[in-house]
């Protein structure tokens, strides 16, 4: 596939000409929500065979062969030109599909309220071809060991129709707060540990669970050594019911990283325990904070390094977001939050206010500024095409297991477009 950025004046039948392919054919699988207004910077994804590429100062067809995983000899029959041939700036080279490595991609889904909206369970229903594991969230641990059930509703059916395996997210969440005062309880009496084990086991029997997903946050440091325990205890428990387990980590830079967030989750510890981990490596730009990239490459790639100093690779999946946001400005510390957007929100507002996205090579992530009605000046980062592609490159080239995404119900199909142009998704 073919990622193409928008230029002045372009539109989507011109893109169409170009690449030899339909308006209807990129309209439907970008599922492009502004046809008619197409927006400069905009990134679209055209659904070919392979993908082209446009030879820049210093390349070869050794050097682009590397880069894309194929043999320059399989460069130069496919573009018919001789193998050690002097390449023009410019010159647009072929490049075919090479040998896609398997990975495992987990989804999180999060129904809220007293009931399941028809497009959360839409959003189930077409990211499961491109899953191994779906994750309702959550189940929330009371302090007497039980559990409190998030609304399922039919995603165990959908699961199932699809091959993927049903993940129990399971939290210390009370109130919408993660509470290290009902992690003390659970991670240090042995008699409620016992009974939520139980209670664990006997829910996922009942819905079909086959992986235990524990993401326990802010936890005392204290508790650091007692979450490591409870977790063997759990390995043990689970290991005989042939499940597996897996944990959500911090995003954490070193052994000894001090915050409330990461100093109860020990890397190395859980790299031991548990068969994978999600690391949650996103909301650098959040809600609350000043404007910038969700997950900009280069503090990701430092998380996911540290990560392999303490544990195998393939026990290792990226966390990823689904999601950017809007800042009004100009941004006041605990002041107004920033709204959440989808992708495709982003470029309606784009295409609304008239304004091109640019893109920060060092952040790998789109963005760009509009000022609505009201005069209000506004700062929107969001993923694209270009900015996922990046993190895909960066799974390849760490040699992961995977990626997680947070989370479902905010439309982004260029994803799953490149999910398979890149990847072979497990199934378990």
């Amino acid at each position: 596939m073919q990622i193409h950025i928008v230029s002045p004046g372009q539109t989507i039948y011109g893109i169409a000409q170009a690449y030899n392919t339909t308006v209807d054919e990129i309209i439907r699988t970008n599922e492009i929500p502004n046809p008619t207004q197409l927006v400069v910077g905009q990134s679209i994804v055209i659904p070919i065979l392979g993908k082209f590429y446009w030879v820049q100062a210093g390349d070869s067809l050794y050097s682009i062969g590397r880069r894309f995983g194929v043999s320059a000899e399989e460069l130069a029959r496919v573009n018919q030109i001789p193998l050690n041939q002097i390449l023009s700036i410019g010159l647009r080279i072929y490049i075919p599909e090479g040998t896609k490595r398997s990975i495992e991609t987990n989804a999180y889904i999060e129904p809220r309220g007293t009931s399941v909206p028809e497009n959360l369970t839409q959003a189930a229903r077409d990211a499961a071809p491109y899953l191994t594991y779906l994750g309702p969230f959550s189940f929330q641990i009371q302090r007497d060991g039980s559990l409190k059930e998030p609304l399922l509703n039919n995603f165990p059916q959908i699961a199932s129709q699809h091959g993927v395996t049903l993940m129990m997210a399971i939290t210390n969440l009370e109130n919408d707060q993660f509470s290290d005062e009902l992690g003390r309880i659970i991670l240090n009496d042995t008699n409620i540990q016992n009974r939520l084990l139980e209670n664990i086991v006997q829910t996922a029997k009942k819905y079909g669970f086959r992986d235990i997903h524990f993401d326990m946050e802010y936890l005392r440091p204290e508790d650091r050594e007692a979450y490591n325990q409870f977790l063997r205890k759990a390995k043990n428990r689970f290991k005989q019911e042939g499940w597996l387990l897996s944990t959500a980590l911090a995003p954490k830079t070193s052994a000894e990283q001090k915050g409330r967030w990461y100093e109860a989750h020990d890397y190395k510890a859980h790299g031991e325990i548990v068969d994978f981990v999600v690391i949650m490596t996103y909301e650098w730009g959040y809600s609350g904070g000043p404007p910038m990239a969700v997950s900009p490459i280069n503090p990701v790639r430092e998380v996911l390094e540290y990560a392999l100093t303490e544990m195998p690779s393939q026990k290792i999946m990226m966390g990823q977001n689904l999601y950017g946001y809007d800042w009004t400005l100009p941004f006041v510390e605990g002041g107004q939050y920033a709204k959440a957007v989808s992708p495709q929100q982003a470029i309606q507002l784009a295409a609304k206010y008239n304004v091109p996205i640019q893109y920060d090579t060092t952040a790998q992530a789109p963005h760009f500024n509009y000022a609505d009605e009201n005069g209000k000046e506004h700062k929107v980062w969001f993923e694209d095409a270009r900015s996922i592609q990046a993190k895909f490159n960066l799974i390849k080239e760490l040699n992961i297991r995977g990626i997680s995404y947070w989370k479902l119900g905010l439309s982004f199909p260029q994803n799953w477009l490149l999910i398979t142009d890149n990847f072979e998704v497990e199934k378990k």
